[in-house]
């Protein structure tokens, strides 16, 4: 490659910010502002700049590995792709083609994605393939599905957050897990807007709000109620729009109506001045958002309490219409684009649903089979993991950590080290990676072209910067070569804009319909909105703002679904009387499998701890820094105290980056949203011990 800068994408979140990228005489690669991309304007976070460290191989994968003897060793590609085949050939043969499992990431291209979802239909004939971006935003997911029909993560573009009166952020510190969005929230205030943040934290976005609401942990759906409640009571709902543009709005009322302030103050905390002065600053200007991260959405019922947030937009008139709207802050970086395009385990390319006989028609046109070959829906991803070793015996892992990520992470360790065999697609030698028989090093986001969709619903072209080093091959080959060994020769090119071209044909009319955008466009108009239905710009340049003119259902009209407030799975007691949620540092991402090989990362975050409340630590006499333990029913975690008045006395608050005694993950509780099937890693019942020198 040329020592010139390219335009491109961060790899890590889902703002996926601009930035160039030049090769330098020593071999590293220096990251540069990009200020024509207006998501981050040229502002990056401390993993952004830093992005490029991970290139290195003094820290990444450089050659295949195969278990020999109990221990990983090279291996030439030939042997590493020969054994995943034979040992997925037997286990379809042994045991069926529902025995082979696949796991794909949030981080995926939308080509990989896309080809992954084909790979375990075509080629290994599996229903078992899931992802990790169903512990992301999948509540969000069904709750839009629910009420608009439609789900996509914001349906208006982050630059129009500051026109808007109101926003209302539930349980997200974009301080920290997406730095340069903050500019947004800034604006707003700056524009006389108001920024309400819910958070049983004080965190440092949660410093910038005008008014903060800290209710304890898993009890949003009935703050959520108590506020529509007040709506309702003090007059504010705005009857003509819900006559005209809504259905269901009696029953969704009825349920409301039966969480009456005081009693709403009970269950969560916030006092009912609090609540009141939240409804206030939310219907009197003529704007305003509901926007969701993972604190609410992160629940066994998080689907009913998306559901509530959005009944509140509807009963004020707060969506479809011009800044305003509810939307979800996608966490990964290709959060909205990995599961619209097969690699979910009830879907089909386009958003498709996997059941639905003309969805299944259209795609296996597309590839070329019998509709009637394609395997019916799956399991989540949590219950996949679960079923390892038993149902499912061997599985292909591509650009996920569940040893670090999964909920009661210790269990899942142990299914994944009871696997008959498995194969790991990676950049790094995760926690993961390292339990497997087979590792594949593949390339990066800098050493290769593909496209993501940030968390706005903008598909965007990430480009090649640098050449590969040697023995790396992309995902897209590993899955060519896989498919040639197992019998299937075509349908599994290896360039990633012939598989795009393929991914906007077989989205063509579904819900997520890629099908007018093309590469070409993608680097002229700086991204693109989908739904995108022509490659004419001027009958159809893309969608940035959804429902303006109507839902997405059958009738346009927005849906109430109504709902009512339950405890968590998991209510503390005498044994286990605190509450524990999870969340991130600025320093980390995720699993922390990439970010936790960068030096200047580590310097600021060196490691987990548990943040606690100064009167929990007195009771514990526990002082800052003492090490502390954080005991589940499913296991214990020990990091160093970190004691604030941020926090509610009832809460202890961990980052879930680390494996190790202080991984978080070992104590979460895997209990299921029953439609969303996300697990409840945001409140599980904890004790507090003080660790003995």
């Amino acid at each position: 490659m040329q020592n010139t800068a390219t335009p491109t994408h961060c790899p890590y979140c889902a703002l996926q910010c601009g930035m160039n990228l030049t090769p330098a005489p020593d071999g590293t690669v220096e990251v540069s502002e990009r200020a024509d991309f207006p998501v981050n304007r040229g502002a990056l976070c401390g993993k952004g700049r830093t992005a490029p460290a991970v290139l290195s191989s003094r820290v990444r994968l450089t050659s295949p590995l195969v278990r020999s003897g109990g221990t990983l060793v090279p291996a030439t590609w030939d042997e590493a792709l020969g054994r995943i085949a034979e040992e997925l050939s037997r286990t379809r043969a042994e045991h069926g083609p529902d025995a082979c499992g696949v796991f794909g990431g949030g981080g995926l291209t939308n080509e990989k994605a896309y080809t992954l979802g084909k790979f375990a239909r075509v080629v290994l004939g599996t229903s078992q393939i899931d992802y990790n971006g169903r512990f992301c935003m999948s509540s969000a997911a069904a709750g839009g599905m629910k009420a608009f029909g439609l789900d996509r993560g914001l349906p208006f573009p982050l630059e129009d957050i500051p026109k808007s009166g109101c926003v209302i952020l539930v349980g997200s510190n974009l301080a920290e897990t997406m730095p340069p969005s903050l500019r947004f929230f800034t604006e707003l205030r700056e524009n006389g807007g108001t920024l309400i943040v819910i958070d049983p934290r004080r965190t440092k976005t949660a410093e910038q709000a005008d008014l903060h609401l800290m209710p304890r942990p898993g009890t949003d759906l009935a703050l959520a109620l108590g506020l529509l409640h007040l709506v309702v009571a003090e007059g504010l709902v705005d009857e003509e729009y819900v006559r005209e543009r809504t259905a269901g709005w009696e029953d969704a009322r009825a349920a409301a109506m039966a969480h009456w302030p005081e009693y709403v103050e009970r269950i969560t905390g916030v006092p009912v001045p609090q609540l009141r002065e939240t409804v206030r600053m939310f219907c009197e200007p003529e704007s305003a958002m509901v926007l969701t991260a993972r604190g609410p959405e992160q629940q066994s019922k998080g689907t009913d309490t998306v559901s509530a947030w959005i009944n509140l937009c509807l009963a004020t008139g707060r969506a479809g219409r011009p800044f305003s709207g509810y939307g979800c802050l996608t966490g990964q970086g290709n959060g909205q684009g990995g599961r619209e395009h097969g690699q979910k385990a009830d879907q089909l390319p386009g958003y498709r649903k996997l059941d639905d006989p003309a969805a299944r028609a259209h795609v296996a046109e597309v590839w070329g089979v019998d509709p009637d070959s394609l395997p019916g829906p799956g399991r989540s991803a949590y219950e996949l993991l679960d079923a390892l070793g038993t149902d499912i015996k061997s599985l292909l892992l591509m650009g996920s950590n569940p040893v670090v990520s999964a909920p009661h992470a210790a269990h899942i360790e142990e299914r994944i080290k009871s696997l008959d065999f498995l194969a790991v697609c990676d950049v790094v030698l995760s926690e993961t990676a390292a339990l497997a028989d087979v590792v594949l090093p593949v390339t990066q986001w800098a050493e290769e072209t593909g496209t993501t969709t940030n968390l706005e619903g903008r598909v965007l072209l990430r480009r090649q910067a640098i050449t590969p080093p040697d023995g790396i091959r992309s995902d897209l080959e590993v899955m060519h070569e896989l498919a040639d060994r197992l019998g299937v020769e075509k349908g599994f090119p290896t360039d990633p804009e012939e598989v795009f071209e393929e991914l906007r044909r077989a989205s063509s009319g579904g819900p997520a319909d890629y099908s007018g955008i093309t590469y070409r466009r993608l680097a002229e108009e700086n991204g693109v909105f989908w739904p995108c239905p022509t490659e004419d710009t001027v009958v159809h340049p893309g969608t940035p703002r959804l429902f303006l003119d109507r839902f997405a259902t059958p009738d346009g009209r927005a849906r109430f679904v109504p709902v009512s407030h339950r405890a968590i799975a998991e209510e503390p007691d005498e044994e286990y009387p605190v509450l524990l949620t999870t969340g991130r540092v600025v320093a980390q991402y995720q699993s922390g499998a990439q970010t936790r090989r960068v030096d200047e990362l580590n310097a600021a975050a060196p490691g987990p701890f548990v943040e606690l409340h100064p009167r929990l630590a007195e009771r514990l006499g526990a002082a800052e820094g003492d090490p502390v333990a954080v005991v589940s029913r499913r296991g214990r975690a020990v990091a160093p105290a970190r004691i604030t008045l941020g926090i509610r006395p009832d809460t202890v608050f961990m980052p879930f980056h680390w494996y190790g005694e202080g991984r978080a993950n070992t104590l979460t509780n895997p209990a299921l949203d029953p439609t969303s099937r996300m697990p409840e890693f945001k409140a599980c019942a904890v004790r507090v011990e003080a660790v003995k020198s």
